[in-house]
């Protein structure tokens, strides 16, 4: 721990290092591991558990009074003084990552001061890489400043984003959004982990990132990183309260006013004119796929020998 830190860092830095060591441990043995689903493709292990309970041990023995917000034993107030302090944890971000051995994943631990965050530590114990931040004191990699990317045109950047993966969530919504949003940046990345995406943008490894359906643990880290790094995030209409809204967007000033005018359509907050506009919009595209589906099946009608169904010699079996 180091000296110039603030001190509530340096306690979460320890909770993040011992939750990591946690896991690089299982990451040894995932064959062993013992898997859990909280909902379809939403998986829980023992590690999350195990690593969660390092975390708040830590914490809590250090200032016992505070609350917990954290994504597996869910929220506790804090008590008397401590009621100011919230811890929002996620001790294993990217579980879905870890139990198939794809590297990427991390811890992330927030703190929150009478309603705003102040600390903040994202830990990849896979590469030993620990990003922090304090409210006002800027966003450290392994104790050397970061600074978001510097790119101005939406063209140029390099984008992160998350698939929706819930029973409920909107693909289909997500997937027009993201085929807006592709055609007119350099790339998109899905790595699996909001917490690191997020980190990614503070370090400039990456222009921005946007995804729907994440919660507070998945993002207040995060948050404070990008802002810290001289980024804005919000949710897609721009709007900076954004922490229990399920939509995120961060970026660089001038990157993130773009992504804003295309993405803020398609958030739930937009207004009631944009959703119609995008609503019109989608039912002419399905219109038009499916004028182009039955000009497609007319040709194939024509060429088709005679007796002989189009397509049959396709068939896959």
């Amino acid at each position: 721990m180091s000296s110039h830190l603030h001190p509530m860092l340096n306690v979460a830095i320890k909770a993040a290092r011992a939750a990591g060591a946690l896991i690089n441990r299982a990451s040894l043995d995932l064959d062993t591991l013992r898997v859990g689903a909280k909902q379809t493709n939403d998986f829980v292990t023992e590690v999350d558990h195990a690593a969660e309970a390092a975390i708040i041990e830590t914490l809590l023995g250090a200032y016992p009074d505070h609350g917990i917000w954290a994504e597996e034993s869910g929220r506790r107030e804090g008590k008397g003084k401590g009621r100011a302090f919230t811890w929002i944890i996620d001790p294993l971000d990217g579980t879905t990552n870890f139990i198939h051995g794809f590297p990427v994943y991390c811890v992330s631990i927030a703190l929150m001061v009478d309603g705003r965050l102040d600390q903040a530590v994202i830990y990849d114990p896979s590469r030993n890489d620990l990003f922090t931040a304090s409210k006002g004191r800027g966003a450290y990699l392994n104790d050397r400043r970061i600074r978001v990317a510097k790119r101005t045109q939406l063209r140029d950047c390099l984008l992160s984003t998350g698939f929706p993966f819930r029973p409920g969530d909107a693909f289909q919504t997500y997937l027009r959004m993201l085929g807006d949003v592709m055609p007119r940046v350099a790339g998109v990345r899905r790595p699996g982990a909001a917490a690191l995406d997020l980190a990614y943008v503070a370090a400039g490894f990456s222009d921005g990132f946007f995804e729907t359906g994440l919660s507070p643990w998945d993002v207040a880290a995060g948050a404070l990183l990008v802002t810290e790094a001289g980024g804005l995030i919000g949710n897609f209409t721009g709007e900076a309260d954004f922490l229990e809204q399920k939509e995120c967007l961060a970026a660089n000033p001038r990157i993130y006013g773009q992504l804003v005018g295309v993405l803020g359509k398609y958030s739930k907050f937009a207004p009631v004119r944009d959703k119609m506009a995008l609503d019109s919009q989608s039912a002419e595209g399905v219109s038009r796929e499916r004028a182009a589906d039955e000009r497609t099946g007319e040709r194939a009608k024509d060429d088709a020998p005679a007796g002989e169904a189009p397509g049959a010699g396709d068939a896959p079996w």
